[in-house]
């Protein structure tokens, strides 16, 4: 009897890994990709790069796509250590507080970073240091301070480059160094703000160097074009963040929720609607990997080539 073709998939994309062909981190093919080469339906491709996850030979990355690998694990909340003569639940009596701001912030940092922003609470920080709740405001004030410092200590971890090189190199690079911290903490690009940026020392050298760049525009144009490059970085790191989430809570990557669509339910409404544009596109066959990576490099190639044009007028 011949094997499902769902198993024929999983066979070759297993021999690939196992031969060299794909190595751990390499992406695998996507469903859609799948669906075009080996003519089987979106469920059936779904349903192959499945059975690899549950051999751990492949997992999904959000942002990315199913890499080769085994699931990374969750990474543990990192525990500064405790102050001096805490036993988990508050500093014991009598005996000195040895605690600073870094530790505080770096707490902050560990817990948004393996749970999310809003998992970040000064009762939260408090137990996980061993100390009493009021003893965080003497170092770090409020909630929203502490936040201000947690945006600042994330970046700080991703300074201004080195710069050289004509405008656009400049402002690639310094492009590049936010959307790393983005990578990095998946819940920076939500904490800041553009229509009332922070004043973080750690950001400033980066507003300073796009300013230098973008000049020639004049005062006014420059700050717009800094905030409007700075704008774009945050809102597709917004995203990350965004499919990180719905990966967790579905358990679905992004090609597995379009392959839930059904290709067949997007064509009856290209087709209800006269939708011209759609149908021409998705003719012959369309595969479209969703890698936020690229979307960043083609959309900032995209705003420098604007940003030249202007820079070009008298």
């Amino acid at each position: 009897m011949d094997e499902p073709p769902y198993l024929v998939i999983a066979a070759e994309l297993r021999r690939r890994i196992e031969t060299g062909e794909l190595q751990p981190g390499d992406r695998v093919p996507s469903t859609r990709s799948l669906v075009r080469d080996f003519g089987v339906a979106m469920a059936t491709a779904t349903k192959a790069l499945r059975a690899l996850q549950q051999e751990q030979l492949v997992h999904a990355s959000p942002g990315v796509g199913t890499v080769v690998g085994p699931q990374p694990k969750a990474r543990p909340v990192r525990r500064p250590p405790r102050a001096r003569g805490s036993v988990g639940h508050g500093p014991v009596e009598g005996e000195p507080l040895a605690l600073d701001r870094g530790q505080v912030v770096r707490m902050a940092l560990a817990i948004a970073d393996a749970e999310g922003l809003a998992a970040v609470s000064m009762r939260r920080i408090a137990a996980e240091l061993g100390v009493s709740t009021m003893a965080l405001y003497r170092h770090v004030g409020g909630k929203d301070t502490l936040v201000h410092q947690m945006i600042d200590a994330a970046f700080a971890a991703f300074p201004l480059p080195p710069l050289s090189g004509d405008w656009r190199v400049r402002v690639t690079a310094i492009a590049q160094a936010q959307w790393a911290a983005y990578k990095q903490h998946l819940w920076l690009a939500g904490a800041v703000t553009v229509g009332r940026p922070q004043m973080l020392p750690s950001m400033l050298p980066h507003t300073d160097a796009l300013l230098a760049a973008f000049k020639p525009l004049g005062k006014a144009p420059s700050m717009y074009a800094v905030i409007t490059l700075f704008g774009y970085v945050r809102g597709l790191g917004q995203a990350m963040e965004v499919e990180a989430q719905a990966e967790q809570d579905t358990g679905l990557t992004g090609d597995d929720w379009v392959a839930q669509q059904g290709s067949e339910q997007l064509a009856a409404i290209i087709a209800a609607q006269n939708l011209t544009a759609f149908r021409e596109l998705f003719a012959g066959g369309f595969d479209l990997d969703y890698d936020l990576d690229q979307l960043f490099a083609f959309g900032l190639e995209l705003m420098l080539d604007g940003l030249a044009v202007r820079l070009s007028r008298p």
